[in-house]
Parts: C-alpha cells; structure tokens; sequence
C-alpha cells in the first residue's frame, strides 16, 4: 500500500513539473538523413529452433506463527520542514507585465 502511493505521489510531481514548464520554438530545425543503397547478394532460408517447455508449479500458501515483534511508541514535536513554492512560466510573464 506504501508503494503504491509513493509511486502515485512520484508520477504526480513529475507531470507537476512537466506541466509547470513553458516551452516555445525560437529556431527551425533542419536534418539531412544520409541515403543508403542496399543490394541483395544471396537468398536465405530462416528456419527457427523449436523448444518444448515444462515450467515449474508454483503453490502460493500461508501458515500461522506466533512470533516477537518491537512495539513501537511515538510522540509529538515540533520540527521545521523545508516549504517548496513553485511559479511556472505562465506566472512569472504574467508577473512581468
């Protein structure tokens, strides 16, 4: 359960990122693909290996144990966290005008 919104929580911060970025073109682009000629020296014949498989059984099961486990107390305090203030693109020209 922990995983799963640790990786919610980091998919979401990076899209944040992603969409908090203005990006405009401020130069055409241009690119020259080389051209190859390919001539064909031989026919071929592709025949490929055929494998027989076994794979093993695998049998999912629980049991009961009684085991020791740590016990585990907390407390309140008080303690300074660093704040992230973000201003995307969009915010900063509307700032300048």
């Amino acid at each position: 359960m922990i995983r799963a919104t640790l990786a919610i929580a980091f998919v979401s911060i990076g899209a944040l990122g992603l969409t908090a970025c203005d990006v405009k073109k401020t130069q055409e682009g241009s690119v020259t693909v080389p051209k190859f000629d390919v001539n064909k020296t031989q026919e071929g014949n592709v025949t490929l290996p055929k494998y027989d498989v076994t794979a093993p059984s695998v049998s999912v099961t629980t049991t009961d144990k009684t085991i020791t486990v740590p016990v585990v107390k907390t407390e309140e305090k008080t303690l300074e966290l660093p704040k992230l203030e973000i201003t995307t693109a969009k915010e900063k020209e509307q700032g300048k005008k």
